[in-house]
C-alpha cells in the first residue's frame, strides 16, 4: 500500500497510483518473469512525479514463450471507479524494440483530438513511456538485447469503462492506460480538468470553433429541450468554469456559451469562477447584494439567508416584487465577470434556466451565441 498523503483542509488522504503506473508495473514484471523463467510475488517502479512503488504481483503466469502480470489498481482515498480493477499485461520476446498493444478491456478511440490516434487502443503517451522503460529495465538488467511485444488488458475494462467519460470522449469498449504522474491524488481537481481539457481539445479537431460548455445533466437536459442545437457536442465542465474558459481561450476558440442552473450560475455575480461549495458558496450574498441594487425591501432580503436554496429566495424576491429586476441586476453582474475573465481572447455568454419559476435568463450577447452555435453544430 502506498503512504503517501496530501491535506485537504483538516483531512489528511491516502494517495493512490495510476492505471498507467499498474500498466508498466504489469509489464515490467512479465519482462522480468519471461527473462528469468520464474515467478515474481512483486515489482519496484520509478513514477515520472519520482515516488517509488513497490507493488504486488496480483496474478502471474509463466509459458513458454510468453508471461502475464497482474497489478491490482489502489486509487487510495480518491473515490475512482477504477479502484481495485486488474491491470494485467502479457509480454513476449521479439527481435528488437517494445511494440505496445491493448486487449480485453482497452478502450479504442474513434474520435480525433484525443492523445492517441483514431483507432488506436487508448494507452496514453506517458504509460506508453513508462511501460517502455520498465521492460527495457529488465532488459537491461538481465543482459537482454532483443525486444519485448506488450499487450495491457483489463478484464472488467468494458464494463467499467461504460461507466467512465470514455464513451462521450470517443473512446468506446474498455477504460483508457491514463496518468501522468502515475500518482492518484485523491479528491485532486486536476484530472477532471484534464477531462475537460481533452474533451475541449477533441471538438476543437473536429473543427468546431464555437464551443458550449454545460455544467452537467442537468444543463445538458434543459439544452436538449430549449435550445434549437444537440447536447452532443458540448463539453461538460462540473464546477470548474473558469478552468474550463482558460482552456477554451488557449485551445482558439472564437466563442463559448455557459449554460447551467441558476443554482450555481448565481455565483457567477460575483465573478466566482469554481462553482463547488467547498471553493466558495456566496449564492445569497450574490442575490443580496443584487437586492440591494434593485431596490427590494431590507426586512425582504434579510430573509435570504436563511434560505438553503436559489430557488426559495427566488420565492421570496417573487413575493415582494423584486425578482426580475434582482435577475436583470444579476445577469449584467454575471457578464462582466464573464466577459473579464475571458478578454479579448473570445466572445462568451450564459444561459441560466430554474425549472420551478419557468425562467430563462440570458447575458445580452447569448442569442446571437445561440445562432452561431445553431449554425455550426447543426451545420
Amino acid at each position: 500500500m502506498l503512504e503517501e498523503y496530501v491535506y485537504h483542509g483538516k483531512k489528511k488522504l491516502r494517495c493512490g497510483y495510476t492505471t498507467g503506473s499498474c500498466a508498466a508495473a504489469a509489464a515490467g514484471a512479465a519482462a522480468e518473469m519471461l527473462l528469468l523463467g520464474k515467478k515474481l510475488s512483486y515489482i519496484d517502479i520509478l513514477t515520472p512525479k519520482g515516488i517509488k512503488l513497490h507493488l504486488d504481483v496480483a496474478g502471474a503466469e509463466l509459458g513458454e514463450d510468453y508471461a502475464v502480470c497482474a497489478i491490482k489498481k489502489d486509487s487510495g482515498d480518491d473515490p475512482d471507479i477504477t479502484n481495485g480493477i486488474l491491470v494485467c499485461a502479457r509480454v513476449c520476446f521479439k527481435p528488437d524494440g517494445v511494440d505496445i498493444t491493448g486487449g480485453e478491456g482497452i478502450g479504442r478511440v474513434t474520435k480525433p483530438g484525443l492523445d492517441r490516434p483514431v483507432g488506436d487502443y487508448a494507452i496514453n503517451s506517458v504509460p506508453r513511456r513508462m511501460i517502455t522503460d520498465e521492460v527495457m529495465r529488465a532488459a537491461e538488467k538481465h543482459s537482454y538485447h532483443g525486444g519485448f511485444s506488450v499487450k495491457i488488458f483489463v478484464p472488467d475494462g468494458k464494463e467499467i469503462g461504460k461507466k467512465t467519460y470514455n464513451p462521450r470522449m470517443g473512446i468506446e469498449g474498455g477504460i483508457s492506460i491514463i496518468g501522468t504522474s502515475g500518482i492518484v491524488e485523491p479528491m485532486s481537481s486536476s484530472a477532471l480538468v484534464e477531462t475537460i481539457r481533452a474533451e475541449a481539445g477533441m471538438r476543437y479537431a473536429q473543427g468546431y470553433r464555437n464551443l458550449c460548455l454545460t455544467l452537467g445533466n442537468y444543463s445538458e437536459g434543459f439544452v436538449e429541450k430549449n435550445l434549437p442545437f444537440s447536447v452532443e457536442n458540448s463539453v461538460k465542465c462540473s464546477n470548474f468554469i473558469g478552468e474550463a474558459i482558460d482552456i477554451a481561450a488557449a485551445a482558439g476558440f472564437e466563442n463559448i456559451l455557459l449554460i447551467g442552473h441558476i443554482g450555481k450560475l448565481v455565483k457567477l455575480g460575483a465573478g466566482i469562477m469554481n462553482t463547488h461549495s467547498a471553493q466558495a458558496d456566496g449564492r445569497m450574498d450574490v442575490l443580496v447584494t443584487c437586492g440591494v441594487l434593485a431596490g427590494a425591501d431590507t426586512a425582504l432580503l434579510r430573509r435570504l439567508p436563511e434560505c438553503v436554496t436559489v430557488d426559495a429566495a427566488l420565492d421570496i424576491l417573487k413575493s415582494g416584487g423584486y425578482m426580475e429586476k434582482t435577475l436583470d441586476i444579476l445577469l449584467q453582474r454575471a457578464e462582466y465577470y464573464l466577459l473579464a475573465r475571458v478578454g479579448d481572447s473570445m466572445g462568451a455568454g450564459a444561459v441560466m434556466f430554474s425549472d420551478k419559476h419557468g425562467i430563462t435568463l440570458k447575458t445580452s450577447g447569448a442569442d446571437r451565441l445561440i445562432n452561431i452555435f445553431s449554425e455550426e453544430y447543426n451545420g
